[in-house]
């Protein structure tokens, strides 16, 4: 990744207070009102992701990124949950951390619904003032954030890869930007709180510590316009047997693979390598992998003992989630393909012939060490 390639942008670069492009009208109201006294924005927040009383890990990832921008901020960590009977969940964010909960109960958020979210998380931004809030790049997350950004007027960025504070106390907010050639480092000097989301796995959760924060109970409004919405009912999709995220060896695929029949090479590979199965936007188009398999900016950011890629261009879309992995194999039949560029190990070739070539080998093995062990049962 070539870090002199920086691009930045900020809500300072605005002619006449509003924006050339197209986001002129969406951004006129923002524009229009008055600017915050920034002296008076402090602390980090982040909101914590829950379903029927399970916090997400990216909660507890964002937690953590959230205490190492606290330290360079002299600030307060604080985290907002939201739910129903979800008090356990707020001392296990003081186990990782936090050094405060604003804890929203009630019957309404038991079930993430956008709009009674967006109050309950909107009126508090107005009342206490945060000056940084940190939320998940998941489907959830992500329509909340963009929902509370418009009520509290201030700005956005979306699937961060990396976040930081500049010497003037600003939240760097970095994302891949103009189709992956360069990273763009988003600033919002002028509104606050500077909101941005990371999808799950980009950053390491902390480890557990003994609790020492507070939690703090949140008045919980519910109007009548807010139960516009109604969820009628849940469908749970098939997850895939082992995590990506999780998993030591992760065998994914590309486009260079071409058809449903060539992608079970890429599922014969992980079988026998006892990993688990990825891939990048064209497999999830075409129906061979689900969301939870997708690897990239878009989805899961990885860190495997091994990493094969198979039939994978390289855009940095996909890179920024596997760069992380210990070791990455590519193959490709284009010599020229940038995936090379970040992989340890490159093999130029038809994958159709050597993964035809490794399965089998790698099966042999498997069956003999198999053999070797019932040999030695007693």
């Amino acid at each position: 990744m070539d870090n002199n390639k920086t691009s930045i942008i900020s809500d300072s670069s605005l002619h006449n207070g509003q924006p050339h492009d197209i986001s002129r009208a969406i951004s006129a109201e923002i524009c229009e009102n008055p600017r915050p006294n920034l002296k008076e924005w402090k602390g980090i927040w982040v909101f914590a992701e829950q379903e029927e009383g399970c916090l997400a890990e990216v909660s507890l990832e964002l937690l953590s990124m959230a205490q190492f921008l606290a330290k360079k901020r002299r600030a307060e960590v604080s985290v907002i949950l939201l739910g129903d009977g979800v008090e356990s969940l707020a001392e296990q964010l003081l186990a990782y951390g936090a050094d405060r909960v604003f804890l929203a109960e009630h019957p309404t958020l038991k079930r993430y619904s956008t709009l009674p979210y967006a109050r309950v998380i909107s009126n508090l931004i107005t009342e206490i003032k945060p000056e940084i809030f940190l939320l998940p790049g998941t489907s959830l997350g992500s329509d909340l954030a963009a929902r509370v950004a418009a009520r509290v007027n201030t700005g956005l960025s979306a699937h961060c890869t990396n976040l930081d504070i500049n010497d003037k106390g600003e939240l760097r907010q970095v994302v891949p930007a103009f189709g992956g050639k360069v990273m763009a480092t988003i600033l919002c000097p002028k509104h606050r709180p500077q909101m941005a989301t990371v999808r799950p796995g980009v950053f390491r959760k902390g480890e557990a510590q003994k609790k020492r924060g507070m939690i703090e109970r949140v008045p919980v409004e519910i109007r009548p316009e807010d139960l516009k919405q109604k969820v009628l009912e849940v469908h749970r999709g098939k997850r895939p047997a082992r995590a990506i995220e999780e998993a030591d060896v992760v065998v994914a695929g590309g486009a260079g693979i071409g058809d449903k029949d060539d992608w079970k090479w890429v599922e014969r590979l992980a079988e026998v390598l006892n990993g688990a199965v990825g891939g990048t936007r064209p497999p999830l188009d075409e129906g061979w992998i689900s969301e939870d398999q997708m690897i990239g900016q878009s989805g899961k950011t990885i860190r495997p003992k091994l990493y094969i890629g198979i039939g994978i261009s390289g855009v940095i879309q996909h890179v920024v989630g596997i760069q992380d992995a210990k070791v990455i194999i590519a193959i490709n039949h284009d010599p020229k393909a940038a995936i090379f560029q970040t992989a340890d190990l490159g093999v130029v070739s038809d994958f159709r012939k050597i993964l035809s070539i490794l399965v089998e080998e790698l099966e042999k093995s498997t069956s003999s060490i198999r053999g070797d062990r019932a040999t030695l049962r007693p």
